[in-house]
């Protein structure tokens, strides 16, 4: 039995729970994302594939790899989001790990893969819980420079994207992350002594470190409102670019990509596209599909450019 393939995408951001944006958009955003949520459970995947990045909450300088394959993960629970074991098929995991392995793209293996809230925030807006599909994480290195490349982003998802393909099962490719924001993290080559050994060795600060960093992005969400700094305005017309990019599935403009033009023009936050990459990279490998920009709206209150998307292969 051949599978069945579709891919959903959508923006995460952490202010969504603190904060809501003028003129209704904050319900414009969930009512996009609750429809995503009833195809989705229409659908009913029995196996989902998430590529997702990591804000410096469970990836470190420690040990920082640009793929990694959980095939058993737990949730933080960062900003309100889901805490707890997530629903990993090991077998299926090591299956994708492998494939991925003979297509030539090494990715590191974690039996105790910790997720933030851009993997689980996309499950709690659209379908309730984080754990209600069988899911194998993916995490993408889209923060810690020096990044994967593109095409290396494209490979990876394209290997497995034959994967799950060969499984004859209803499978759900889903990108977490983008479009333009520009959140205010460091990055270590600027980073002072204190931020830097958060970024190598940041896990499980205590509480009131916490805070802290959360008072800073609700804080960074008002300036961002009011057109004042410290974030890079949101950039629609490059948004709209990629989201236009991945409508035809122009993966060689992606390969392309250097990471200079996508901060410049998408943010420091900008390079997490890849995720969207890899979701239709993995899609495409069942030849073409038909996707629908389900919502798109750039929200300062929010830092972000935020998107929603859904595609479905047509063999």
């Amino acid at each position: 039995m051949a599978s069945t393939l579709r891919a959903a995408c959508a923006s995460h951001t952490p202010l969504m729970p603190f904060t809501d944006p003028a003129n209704g958009v904050g319900e414009e955003v969930r009512a996009a994302l609750a429809g995503l949520g009833a195809s989705i459970k229409a659908f009913d995947p029995e196996i989902v594939f998430q590529f997702s990045p990591d804000h410096y909450n469970a990836f470190f300088y420690d040990l920082m790899p640009p793929f990694c394959v959980g095939v058993q993960a737990s949730a933080l629970g960062d900003y309100g989001t889901h805490c707890g074991p997530l629903n990993v098929p090991e077998a299926i995991a090591l299956g994708a790990h492998a494939a991925a392995s003979e297509a030539g793209i090494d990715v590191a293996l974690s039996y105790r893969m910790k997720v933030d809230h851009g993997f689980t925030q996309f499950w709690q807006i659209t379908v309730g819980a984080a754990d209600r599909y069988p899911i194998v994480p993916i995490f993408v290195n889209c923060a810690a420079a020096p990044l994967p490349r593109f095409a290396r982003v494209r490979a990876l998802g394209e290997a497995i994207g034959r994967y799950a393909g060969s499984l004859g099962k209803r499978v759900l490719f889903v990108g977490s992350g983008g479009l333009s924001h520009d959140p205010p993290l460091p990055q270590i080559a600027t980073a002072d002594a204190a931020r830097r050994e958060f970024l190598i060795a940041g896990r499980n600060p205590p509480p009131e470190a916490v805070a802290a960093r959360q008072t800073r992005i609700i804080e960074a969400g008002r300036a961002s409102a009011r057109g004042e700094g410290p974030c890079q305005p949101l950039n629609p017309a490059w948004d709209a670019r990629i989201l236009e990019l991945l409508a035809r599935g122009d993966f060689a403009a992606f390969d392309r990509m250097t990471d200079e033009e996508v901060r410049r023009e998408g943010g420091s936050g900008g390079p997490e596209i890849r995720a969207w990459q890899a979701a239709f990279a993995a899609l495409a490998t069942a030849g073409e599909y038909d996707s629908t920009v389900d919502f798109y709206r750039a929200i300062p209150e929010w830092i972000v450019g935020m998107g929603v998307m859904h595609a479905a292969s047509r063999n």
